[in-house]
């Protein structure tokens, strides 16, 4: 599934006419309700912008009409229908490289865009020359708080996180005492959700890896651009909410593994074969716990069982997989 190579082509390929401001790109496959929900609300926030921004829809063979929704509800939304599922990055790049805005944003088809915030993430970005990204705060739907940025991953961070130890010291993520509502931060990677990319620096780093199929695909992107000296903000004047695994949840299951697959596929790609090695032991260490207490719990907690069942169902799939991860 990961065995595709990077996409070498770049964001300056398909135009050189910047006919908008913003290029919004919205991956979908199988999200129809929501995916309503999500370009109504982007046009809305538009008006601001004086509707100087395109939405473009990767639909990834969704069954269930949001091609259809989309041509009969929404006639100015560009479609582009793949006849299968070619995963998050791939698709997303198609999007990408048919954009025509002077900037260009990914944003999740399980997400409604609050009045303002287009035009608080397009303000900070021009004004600020070296900023290769920034995002929003994310919100989930009754406005709770949702991680919007987070450190770049290490080996001891993520052993830190799988074994929640950010309860004790924070290490894996940022404190929640560093942030406030009106004060941008820069930050080392924000959440693929919703992304504003400079085109000048998208074109220098390239698209997105499409060897990664879902997930970790924007840590990725987040890196080369430090790489590459920009920098990354988080703009908390923009607020989206995200309701969060819309499509992976119908393959919950699949989706558990992919996770991690591209999280190897991180470590391999940026710390070569003796990382990737070395954060499947990290995953050995986090695993075996998680099962033994999966199986006292299934066999001694009965109000926990099904839960547990489920728990156990995953981790020995991730344990039986890791190898060839």
């Amino acid at each position: 599934m990961l065995d595709g190579q990077p996409s070498t082509a770049s964001v300056n390929d398909v135009t050189s006419r910047r006919e908008y401001l913003v290029s919004i790109v919205v991956v979908s496959w199988n999200t129809k309700a929501l995916l309503r929900e999500c370009v109504a609300s982007t046009l809305a926030d538009a008006t601001d912008l004086d509707g100087q921004v395109e939405i473009i829809v990767v639909d990834n063979a969704s069954s269930d009409g949001s091609v259809e929704m989309l041509q009969s509800e929404f006639p100015t939304v560009r479609v582009i229908r793949n006849e299968s599922n070619r995963g998050f990055a791939s698709a997303t790049n198609q999007g990408l490289q048919a954009g025509r805005g002077t900037h260009l944003m990914l944003l999740n088809p399980d997400t409604r865009v609050t009045r303002g915030s287009l035009r608080a993430m397009v303000s900070f970005l021009e004004s600020h020359p070296r900023a290769g990204t920034v995002g929003p705060r994310l919100v989930g739907a009754q406005g709770e708080h949702q991680v919007s940025c987070f450190p770049l991953p290490t080996l001891a961070k993520e052993l830190w996180r799988l074994y929640h130890l950010d309860r004790l010291y924070v290490l894996a993520s940022y404190p929640s005492s560093r942030f406030r509502d009106d004060l941008p931060q820069q930050v080392e990677s924000i959440q693929g959700a919703c992304m504003l990319l400079r085109r000048e620096a998208l074109a220098q780093t390239g698209l997105l890896d499409e060897r990664f199929f879902i997930y970790t695909e924007e840590i990725d992107l987040c890196r080369r651009l430090l790489d590459a000296g920009w920098e990354i903000f988080f703009v908390p004047a923009a607020v989206i909410v995200h309701y969060g695994g819309a499509s992976t949840a119908q393959v919950s299951a699949r989706m558990f593994l992919e996770l991690y697959r591209s999280k190897v596929q991180y470590f391999r790609k940026h710390l070569g074969d003796r990382g990737a090695l070395a954060y499947k032991g990290v995953l050995l260490a986090a695993t075996l716990p998680r099962l033994m207490m999966s199986v006292l719990t299934v066999a001694f907690v009965p109000s926990r069982r099904e839960k547990s069942r489920g728990m156990l169902k995953s981790y020995s799939s991730l344990l039986a997989q890791l190898p060839a991860l």
